[in-house]
Parts: C-alpha cells; sequence; structure tokens
C-alpha cells in the first residue's frame, strides 16, 4: 500500500500555519518565495544574502534565510547592547512577567513549532513535541524558583548573552536557555543554526518580541558572524553548544578576554558492561538511546563489554537494533484519519544527506581498517512516500573492535552507528571508556552497584548512571563536561542562573583554563 502524507501536515500547510500566526517575521516578494526576517533593534528587518534552506526529509527547499554580514551582525550587538541596559534595570516582577506571557504565547502555538521541527530537523513527531514541552516545563520551574535564586542580591551581568546553538535541540536548549537569561535580567541575541530549525526559532523569537522581551535572532553564517558574536565587547557572555571544532574556535577567541562563556562540545558517552546479569533492563535503556538517531550530545554509539558477557550481551543488544523504527516522519498508509496518531518513529532522517554520506563513509573506512560488521541495516522496507529523496537517511549499523586509527573509534558518530569494544580488565574498561579525552556522560551496567561506584570515580564524564543512562538535565540537575568536552561555566539548575549573573560571591563551577570545580551537589 502506497503511503502518502497525513492530512495537515504537508510543508506548504504548515509554513501557511506559520506566517498566519508571526507574519511581521516573513518577508513574502510578490515571486511568492519567503524569507525569514532578521530580530535586530526590536524589529524585523528585511535584508541580507537570501540562502536557501532545505529540509533533511526530502531535500526539499523549505524557505530562505537572510543572512547577514560581520557589519549588519555588530549592528545587532549595539542595539542588543542598548537594551540590555534598559532591561538589566527592569524590575524582576515585570520580567517574571513577560516571561510567562512569552511562555502562554508558545504554549497556544506548541503544535505549530512541534510540526514545524518535524519539517526543518527530521524529529519524528512524539520527539518533536517533547523538544517544544521540556523548554516550556524547564523555563516554568524557574519563574517559579527565580526569587530564591537571586535572594543573595545577584545582578545581571554587563551585557547580553550571545547564544550559539547547534540545529538538534532548538527549543529545550536554545529558546529554554534565552527565557532563563532574560528573567535574570539580560537581553539574549542567538544565532540561528545553519542547518535547520530556522522557522520554528523565527516564529518562537516572534512570540518573545510580542511579549516585550529584548531577543535578537539573526542568520548568518558561522564563519562571518562569530567574531563578532563572541569578541564584541558589547557581550556580556557566550553560551556555545556544538562540536569540538567550532568550540575550540570560540575558546581560543575567548583567551584574552575575561567574558563568561559555557562551551558545551561533544564526547563519545561510552556505557560498559561488567559483570552484569540484567539484560531485559538493560535492553529497555538501549532502544530508547537510539531517539533522533543518536543526533544529541547525551547518546551512547559506543559500548566497553567483558570479554565473557559479549555473547549474552549480543543476544540482547542485537534484537535491539533490529527492532528500530526509522522512516519518513509524517508518512501514513491511506487508512489514516484526522485525528488518528502520527507516525511512531525511533528517528526520521540525519541532518541532512551530506552528514548522511559522511557517516556512511565513516562506517566504510572502519570496516575496510578491520572492524566487523555485526549489523548493517537497509533503507528498504521503511515507511518512505513514492519517489521520495532518502539521501538523509541511514539505517542503524552495528561494528565490533573499530580499528584504532578509525574515527569512529576515539570521536561521536552523531547518527545511528554503534561500536563495541571487547576488554578483559577493569583497567581495559576504563581506558576504553575515556578514549575522547572527557565526555558528558557515561553508564556502567554492573550488578554490585558498590563495584560500579568505585570503577565511576575513574570515568571522564560528567554525569555517571548506575544501571541506567544520564542525560543533560535542567531544573535542580547540574550539567557540564569533563576533559575536552566543555570548557567554562556549569550550567543547570542553580548554575545556569548563576553563571549569567554577577554576586558577592562570584565563584562558578565550570571546566577552566586553569582549574576545574565541580558543584558540591554533584
Amino acid at each position: 500500500m502506497a503511503l502518502r502524507l497525513a492530512d495537515g501536515t504537508s510543508w506548504s500547510d504548515t509554513l501557511a500555519r506559520a506566517v498566519a500566526g508571526t507574519a511581521e517575521a516573513f518577508d513574502r516578494p510578490a515571486d511568492g518565495t519567503i524569507t525569514l526576517r532578521n530580530l535586530v533593534g526590536g524589529e524585523w528587518r528585511t535584508g541580507g544574502a537570501p540562502t536557501p534552506a532545505r529540509t533533511p526529509v526530502d531535500n526539499s527547499v523549505l524557505v530562505k534565510l537572510a543572512r547577514l554580514d560581520a557589519a549588519a551582525a555588530h549592528d545587532a550587538v549595539i542595539h542588543a547592547g542598548t537594551a540590555h541596559a534598559t532591561w538589566a534595570g527592569t524590575p524582576l516582577a515585570e520580567r517574571r512577567s513577560r516571561v510567562i506571557d512569552a511562555l502562554d504565547a508558545l504554549t497556544a502555538h506548541r503544535d505549530l513549532l512541534a510540526l514545524l521541527l518535524v519539517w526543518e530537523i527530521g524529529k519524528p513527531w512524539r520527539l518533536a513535541c517533547a523538544d517544544v514541552d521540556r523548554a516550556l516545563d524547564g523555563v516554568r520551574w524557574y519563574v517559579d524558583e527565580i526569587d530564591r535564586m537571586l535572594a543573595d542580591g545577584r545582578t545581571p551581568l554587563p551585557g547580553p548573552v550571545s547564544n550559539i546553538a547547534s540545529w538538534n535541540y532548538p527549543m529545550s536548549v536554545l529558546v529554554h536557555a534565552e527565557l532563563v537569561q532574560m528573567l535574570a535580567g539580560n537581553a539574549v541575541i542567538a544565532k540561528t543554526p545553519s542547518q535547520g530549525g530556522a522557522v520554528c526559532l523565527t516564529v518562537a523569537h516572534a512570540l518573545l518580541h510580542r511579549a516585550g522581551l529584548p531577543a535578537t535572532l539573526l542568520s548568518g553564517s558561522g564563519e562571518a558572524l562569530s567574531e563578532v558574536l563572541v569578541r564584541a565587547p558589547e557581550i556580556g557572555a557566550v553560551a556555545f553548544v556544538g562540536g569540538r571544532s567550532n568550540g575550540g574556535k570560540v575558546a581560543a577567541a575567548l583567551l584574552d578576554s575575561n567574558k563568561r562563556h559555557f562551551i558545551e562540545q561533544e564526547g563519545l558517552n561510552a556505557w560498559g558492561v561488567w559483570n552484569f546479569s540484567q539484560w531485559d533492563l538493560l535492553a529497555a535503556h538501549l532502544k530508547k538511546g537510539f531517539e533522533y538517531g543518536k543526533q544529541r550530545c547525551t547518546a551512547y554509539p559506543r559500548f566497553v563489554v567483558q570479554r565473557d558477557l559479549v555473547d549474552e550481551f549480543l543476544d540482547m543488544y542485537l534484537p535491539v537494533v533490529r527492532s528500530v523504527r526509522f522512516g519518513h516522519p509524517l508518512a501514513v498508509d491511506e487508512t489514516w484519519r484526522a485525528g488518528d496518531p502520527l507516525p511512531e518513529l525511533d528517528f526520521g532522517p540525519l541532518i541532512s544527506a551530506a552528514k548522511a554520506d559522511e557517516l556512511r563513509r565513516k562506517v566504510d573506512e572502519a570496516v575496510r581498517g578491520g572492524a566487523v560488521p555485526l549489523y548493517r541495516g537497509k533503507l528498504d522496507g521503511a515507511p518512505f512516500l513514492p519517489g521520495q529523496d532518502t539521501s538523509a537517511y541511514v539505517a542503524p549499523s552495528v561494528l565490533l573492535a573499530p580499528p584504532g586509527r578509525s574515527r569512529l573509534m576515539h570521536a561521536e558518530p552523531f547518527g545511528p552507528v554503534d561500536t563495541i569494544v571487547v576488554v578483559d580488565t577493569t583497567d581495559e574498561l576504563l581506558a576504553q571508556m575515556n578514549a575522547s579525552n572527557g565526555a558528558l556522560v557515561a553508564s556502567l551496567a554492573c550488578d554490585d552497584t558498590d563495584e560500579a561506584a568505585k570503577l565511576a570515580v575513574d570515568l571522564q564524564a560528567f554525569k555517571v548512571g548506575i544501571n541506567k543512562p544520564r542525560s543533560r538535565g535542567d531544573r535542580q540537575e547540574p550539567f557540564g563536561g569533563r576533559g575536552a568536552s566543555w570548557k567554562g561555566a556549569f550550567v543547570g539548575g542553580d548554575l545556569l542562573v548563576q553563571a549569567v549573573t554577577v554576586g558577592d560571591d562570584d565563584r562558578l563551577y565550570g571546566n577552566f583554563q586553569d582549574r576545574t570545580a565541580l558543584p558540591p551537589n554533584l
């Protein structure tokens, strides 16, 4: 039976809803093409070099981005600095009221924001909704707790916070952070990710602006804008989420400054298996781990397994991999009717055809180097539309013993590719789990929790789970990284507000050049 798009979910319908709801943020010339405007100085401005933005779902063009140059970006930063001075003097009660208004408006547009994420970054419907909901629920917690967090007289930073984030969590990472930063008294600047999420962020920022919040949204290449958004003297802090290469450039640009910074970078998060027998428990965790094709900073793509347990591990693990569901996030059969649930998939496409091709090359490279392909899935049989471009889709793969020179041995794949390494001693276990010089999370599967706790001490990960995964977390729980996975102040919970405010005790917890300090409650 041929599949079709679920009624009312086409891109033309979705974009029409976005334009109808926030018309001020879209440029609609007579030729019918739609270009996203930039939010500068409290106004939605037309200008910049129009560049097509494509969806990974089927490689079609969605809209055009008005990409600014460095001079235009610097003008935006100056405007943001002026807005920051005014906003920093706004009473907390007024700031809280405006943030609540923004949350109410975002909640009213929740389904539209989620559907935009499905099209722009390929998230299945359930996960797209979770991204929006997590942002809104997380900020509401800060609204309730902000009086306590600022009770010791903490004040806003001397300048706006510059946010440069990756494409994979536009709402629950970027918009969430911006709203908390503004609640704490700072104006914010956000760079639209180059690879996806621009329309969702444009709609969200239109709603923030209507609520009277001092937000700036810019589109442009990292090469053109990063110098301004990192080094401009008006900037009070830099928040970065992305890979180690770009994160390293941001860190280098900050070396001679005293700017606050929180630079989240990837690491190869590993799950170690040692003296373990609770396979059903582990299977449930690993199935959930394939959500969004492991395109997230807290995914687990590496399993380090005790040799005596390899057969039992594979008996559990391979059926999990074979059960993973992927395909077009909105493809339904002819029996689907309005009101029926949208497809329940673990993941859709990778963020782009280029990233998919790169990942396939890494797998081929590792196999040529000696890795054993335990499983290589195929696109055949996955739910796709007739004639659909599937160049951004990658089926799950599992490789045993990747060679030491392989890129998959030391860096995260950021896609549905797992590697398994076999070890004989706990020293080998720790060495292989620490292969990437620091990680955000790690986990140990071990029946003896005391033994696991002793091993965890030597893991170079910020959070370590015992018989469970760890995640980024929000609210009460801090978040950061060890080694090269993080630079600067840790965030999450009270630390997120501390990172963007100044107090009498201005000690920050984080990974800094001269020290590494952990929060007392970690």
